[in-house]
């Protein structure tokens, strides 16, 4: 593997030989660093931690490190991160807490840029985007395909739906509806459907339109959420899509951003 001669790597760490560990980057014990991944410089990695395939880390990101909880003293806690990630400056990622599961994680295909922080006992899935300074308070769920705007804070414990799009700046309390476009002040609002995103992914108008329909039923009617779900699954024709949006508010805890 490339080693820079300035890199303090500890021996009991398991790096990829094709991986590429840049100028003064440090890397402690019980991390694993797969194939092809490069640490450009002053790269801290603290473990435990798994570090998939084709990852860039770039300079003063800061990954895996104990989390800001006072609950937190020390326990094992683990951070795995998947494969193909782009890691921009500045950003931070902190190992789980035993409390919340013990393990924060990060998927496949995911753009956090620079000054993006994922908490403790984060789950991120794939192909998302953590613009600059976008910020997960611990326990934090994000779907896969979500994109969470600029300078923008989610609670903790709250769950970001997947292909939805919040704006920048917004203030996250409660839950985010998959496929919906979210821009908040102080408190967060739907504007409808995340119409131009879907798109790219290669929805259906049909199923964009079921969606839009279903989201103006729950946000500009004058029903409660219960009934809004009522009258969707009365008059709406199903489809996979419709049927994760419904599923997603049911089992919300927090509920949801209308």
């Amino acid at each position: 593997m490339a080693v820079h001669p300035t890199a303090v790597v500890d021996p009991t760490s398991r790096v990829h030989e094709t991986a590429d560990i840049g100028p003064f980057c440090v890397i402690g014990p019980d991390v694993e660093i797969g194939a092809r991944t490069r640490l450009l410089a002053h790269v801290y990695v603290e473990g435990p931690i798994t570090i998939g395939e084709d990852n860039t880390f770039s300079p003063y990101s800061t990954v895996g490190i104990a989390p800001q909880d006072l609950k937190y003293h020390g326990e094992r806690t683990e951070t795995h991160i998947g494969h193909r990630n782009l890691v921009r400056e500045f950003v931070t990622i902190h190992r789980g807490t035993e409390g919340g599961g013990g393990t924060t994680s990060l998927g496949d295909d995911n753009l956090l840029q620079a000054y993006a922080h994922v908490a403790h006992d984060c789950h991120v899935g794939s192909h998302t985007i953590l613009a600059h300074s976008a910020t997960l308070g611990g326990h934090v769920t994000v779907e896969d395909w979500a994109v969470v705007g600029a300078h923008s804070g989610v609670h903790q414990f709250c769950r970001v739906g997947a292909h939805c799009y919040i704006g920048g700046y917004s203030v996250i309390t409660q839950d985010v509806m998959p496929f919906s476009l979210v821009v908040s002040d102080r408190s967060a609002r739907v504007f409808g459907v995340n119409k131009v995103g879907l798109e790219r992914r290669g929805f259906s108008k049909e199923s964009i339109q079921r969606l839009h329909k279903a989201l103006r039923r729950l946000t500009k009617s004058n029903l409660n959420t219960d009934q809004a779900l009522e009258k969707i699954r009365g008059e709406e024709e199903m489809d996979e899509t419709l049927q994760q949006l419904l599923d997603f508010i049911t089992s919300s805890k927090r509920g949801v951003i209308k």
